[in-house]
C-alpha cells in the first residue's frame, strides 16, 4: 500500500470516527505500516539481487575485456619490438652493404687506374722495342748489302765501335746508336754478374761477326717484345677478371641493398601500424580498467546503502512491533472507559492527523539518512520541532516547499555551471592539445635542424682541415719540384758538356791517328785503348743523360698529375665548404626563428594551462560529480514532493475536521 493510499484511508477512517475505535485504528495503522515497510524491504531486496547480478556480470565482462586487452598489448608490444629489431638489423646491413659497395667501387677505380698506367707503359715499351727492332733490321740489311765501304764496320772490335762507325757512315743516327747502345748495355748487364760498370770487353762480339751480333740483339729484342706482349695480355686478362668480379659484387650488393631498404620500409610500416593499434588498445584497456574500478565502487556503495536501509527497516519494524505491543497490552482499560458504549470524541481525528504528520517527518528523516543529506536532516529536525511546539500546519508545508524550491534552484544553477564547465574544459583541452602538438612539432623540427647544422659544421671543419693539409702538401711538392728541376738543369748541362767534350776528344784522336803519313805506329795500341775508354765514357754519359731526362720527365709528369688532382680536390672541397657553410647558416637562422615560435607557443600553452587549472579547480576538483549530485538532488526532490503529498492529505483531513466540529458524544 503506497503512502497516498494510506493517508486517504486514514482520512476516511477519521470521517467515520463515530463508529470506529481509535485504539483499534492505531493498531491497524501500525500493522499497515509494518506491511508497507516489509513490502518495501522485499522490493529493495529484489532490486538489490538484480543489481548484484548485474554487477557480477559486468565485472566478469570487463575482466575478460581487460585480460584480452592486456594480451593484445603484450602481443603488439612484442610485434613492435620485433619490427624495431628488423629495422635496426636492416640499417646495419644497409651500412655494411653501402660500405662494401663503396670499397668495391674504389677498388675498381684503383685497378682501372693501375691498368691504364700499365697499358701506357706497355705501349711505350712496345713502341721503343719496335723502333729498336726496326733499327736493327735496317742495320743488318745495310751491312748485309754493303761492300768494301763498310768493311771497317764489319771488322769492328766491339759493338760500340761498330755503332760509332755506322753513325759516321750515316747508316744510323746518333739517337739510334744511343738506343742500341743502351740495349746492348741492358743485355750485357743481364748476362754479367758483376755489380760494377761494364768495360769495353763487354761489347766484343762473341760470334765473330757484327751482323750476327746485331741479329742476336734483334732476336733478344723480339723476345723482350713477345714477353712484354704476353705480360700485357695476362695483365689485361687478370684485370678483366677482377673487373667482372667487382662489377658482379657491386651489382648483387646493390640488388641486396634495394631489397634490404624495401624490407626496412615494410618493417617500419608494420611497426607504425602496430604502434597505432597499441595506442588504441592501451586507451581501451585503460578505459575498461577505469570503468571496472568505477563499477566496483558504485556497486559497493549501493550495497552499503542497501545494507544500511535493511538495518534501518529492521530497527523501524522492531520499534513498530514494540509500539503495537505496548498499545495492545496497556490501553485495554482506558479504551473501555473512553470508547465504551460507542463513545466518540474529536481526539480520534486529532490523533490520526498527528500520525500523518509523524509519517511525513519520518519519511523526510529516512530520505536524509539514505541520501546522506545534512540539509534534509535539518529540515526533518525543524519539522519535528514545529510539530512538537504545536505550530501551524501550513508552516510545515512551507518548510518543505521552501526546501523544494531551493533544491530546484540549486539544480538549475548546477546545470548551468555544468554546461559552462563542459564547454570551457572542452575548448581549453582542445587548445592545450593543439599547443602541445605544435610545440612537439616545432621541437622535433628544431632538433632535426640543430643536428643537421652540427653535422654540417663538423663536415666543414673536416673539409677545411683537409684543404689545409692539401695546401701544405702542395707547397711542399712545389718546393721539392723546384729543387729537383734546379738540380736536373745543373746536372743536364754538365752531362751535355761532358758528352760534347768526349765527342770532341774522340774526333781529334781519330782524325790524328787516321791521317796518313804520320809517324804514330808506335802509339797505335795506346790510342786504341784511349778511344775505347772514351767510347765507354761517351756511352755512360749518354745513358746517364737519358736516365736523367727520363727521371725528370717522370717527376714532372707525377708533379703535374698530383698538382692537377690537388686542384680538383681543392675546388671540390671548397665548393662543399661553401655550400655546407651556407646551409648551416640557413639552418641556424631557421632554428632561431623556430625557437622564437616555440617560445610564443609555450607562452600561449602556459596561459591555457593556467586557465585550465583554474577551471578544473572550479569544475572538476569536487568530492561529488555532477551526475551524482543530480541523482541525489532528484531523489531528494522526489522524496520531498512525496512528503508534501502526505501533508496535502492532512490538509484535507483538517478541512473535514472543521465539518465535524460541534459534534458531541452520546
Amino acid at each position: 500500500m503506497t503512502r497516498p493510499c494510506l493517508f486517504f484511508f486514514a482520512l476516511s477512517a477519521t470521517v467515520s470516527a463515530v463508529h470506529t475505535n481509535p485504539i483499534g485504528k492505531v493498531l491497524e495503522l501500525l500493522s499497515n505500516l509494518e506491511s508497507k515497510i516489509t513490502a518495501e524491504g522485499e522490493e529493495a531486496q529484489k532490486m538489490h539481487d538484480e543489481m548484484t547480478a548485474w554487477c557480477h556480470d559486468r565485472e566478469m565482462n570487463l575482466g575478460f575485456d581487460i585480460k584480452t586487452g592486456k594480451s593484445d598489448v603484450a602481443s603488439l608490444s612484442a610485434a613492435i619490438d620485433k619490427q624495431t629489431s628488423l629495422v635496426n638489423a636492416g640499417a646495419t646491413k644497409v651500412e655494411e652493404l653501402s660500405s662494401g659497395i663503396a670499397a668495391n667501387e674504389a677498388d675498381l677505380k684503383a685497378a682501372t687506374a693501375v691498368r691504364t698506367e700499365e697499358s701506357a707503359t706497355f705501349a711505350a715499351e712496345e713502341k721503343e722495342l719496335g723502333e729498336v727492332i726496326d733499327t736493327l733490321e735496317r742495320a743488318v740489311a745495310v751491312l748485309s748489302r754493303a761492300g768494301s765501304s763498310l768493311m771497317q764496320v764489319k771488322n769492328a772490335k766491339n759493338v760500340a765501335e761498330a755503332f760509332r762507325l755506322m753513325v759516321d757512315a750515316s747508316v744510323l743516327s746518333t739517337a739510334d746508336a744511343s738506343r742500341l747502345t743502351a740495349l746492348v748495355q741492358s743485355q750485357s748487364a743481364d748476362e754479367d754478374s758483376d755489380a760494377g760498370a761494364p768495360d769495353a770487353a763487354v761489347y766484343v762480339s762473341h760470334s765473330g761477326s757484327i751482323v750476327d751480333t746485331l741479329e742476336g740483339l734483334k732476336e733478344k729484342a723480339e723476345e723482350q717484345l713477345s714477353d712484354a706482349r704476353k705480360k700485357e695480355s695476362t695483365a689485361n686478362h687478370n684485370f678483366d677478371m677482377l673487373r667482372q668480379s667487382l662489377e658482379d659484387e657491386i651489382k648483387y650488393s646493390n640488388k641486396d641493398l634495394a631489397e634490404t631498404k624495401k624490407a626496412i620500409a615494410a618493417a617500419t610500416e608494420a611497426k607504425a601500424t602496430a604502434e597505432g593499434d597499441l595506442a588504441v588498445t592501451s586507451k581501451d584497456l585503460s578505459g575498461d580498467e577505469g570503468e571496472l574500478a568505477d563499477t566496483k565502487a558504485d556497486c559497493a556503495s549501493k550495497t552499503a546503502d542497501f545494507e544500511a536501509a535493511v538495518a534501518s527497516r529492521a530497527d523501524e519494524l522492531k520499534a513498530l512491533a514494540e509500539a503495537k505491543k505496548v498499545v495492545s497490552d496497556m490501553t485495554g482499560g482506558a479504551e473501555k472507559l473512553s470508547y465504551g458504549f460507542n463513545q466518540i470524541s474529536l481526539f480520534q481525528m486529532s490523533t490520526k492527523a498527528d500520525l500523518a504528520q509523524f509519517e511525513a517527518v519520518r519519511f523526510v528523516r529516512d530520505l536524509a539518512k539514505k541520501q546522506h543529506s545534512v540539509a534534509l536532516d535539518q529540515l526533518a529536525t525543524r519539522m519535528s520541532s514545529v510539530l512538537k511546539l504545536g505550530g501551524p500546519f501550513d508552516k510545515v508545508k512551507g518548510l518543505i516547499s521552501d526546501m523544494i524550491a531551493r533544491l530546484e534552484e540549486q539544480g538549475s544553477a548546477d546545470a548551468s555551471h555544468k554546461e559552462y564547465c563542459d564547454e570551457e574544459l572542452s575548448e581549453s583541452e582542445e587548445k592545450k592539445n593543439e599547443k602541445n602538438a605544435l610545440i612537439e612539432k616545432i621541437s622535433t623540427k628544431i632538433d632535426q635542424m640543430t643536428s643537421r647544422s652540427a653535422q654540417l659544421k663538423e663536415e666543414v671543419a673536416s673539409l677545411e682541415k683537409a684543404l689545409a693539409a692539401i695546401a701544405a702538401s702542395q707547397a711542399e711538392s712545389d718546393k721539392l719540384r723546384q729543387e729537383e728541376h734546379a738540380v736536373f738543369t745543373k746536372n743536364k748541362a754538365e752531362m751535355e758538356q761532358g758528352i760534347e767534350g768526349v765527342q770532341m776528344a774522340l774526333k781529334i784522336i781519330r782524325e790524328y791517328y787516321a791521317s796518313e803519313g804520320k809517324a804514330h805506329s808506335a802509339a797505335d795500341g795506346a790510342s786504341s785503348g784511349i778511344v775505347g775508354l772514351l767510347e765507354v765514357c761517351l756511352s755512360d754519359f749518354t745513358k746517364g743523360l737519358a736516365e736523367m731526362m727520363a727521371t725528370e720527365d717522370g717527376a714532372a709528369t707525377s708533379y703535374a698529375k698530383s698538382t692537377m688532382e690537388n686542384k680538383l680536390e681543392t675546388t671540390a672541397k671548397g665548393q662543399d665548404v661553401k655550400y655546407k657553410a651556407a646551409e648551416s647558416a640557413k639552418l641556424d637562422k631557421a632554428v632561431a626563428e623556430a625557437t622564437s615560435d616555440r617560445s610564443s607557443a609555450q607562452d600561449e600553452l602556459d596561459a591555457v594551462l593556467e586557465y585550465l587549472a583554474k577551471l578544473k579547480e572550479q569544475c572538476v576538483a569536487k568530492a561529488e560529480t555532477y551526475s551524482e549530485r543530480k541523482a541525489r538532488r532528484d531523489a531528494e526532490l522526489a522524496g520531498l514532493k512525496q512528503a508534501l503529498e502526505i501533508l496535502e492529505g492532512q490538509s484535507l483531513l483538517q478541512a473535514t475536521r472543521g465539518v465535524l466540529r460541534g459534534v458531541r458524544a452520546h
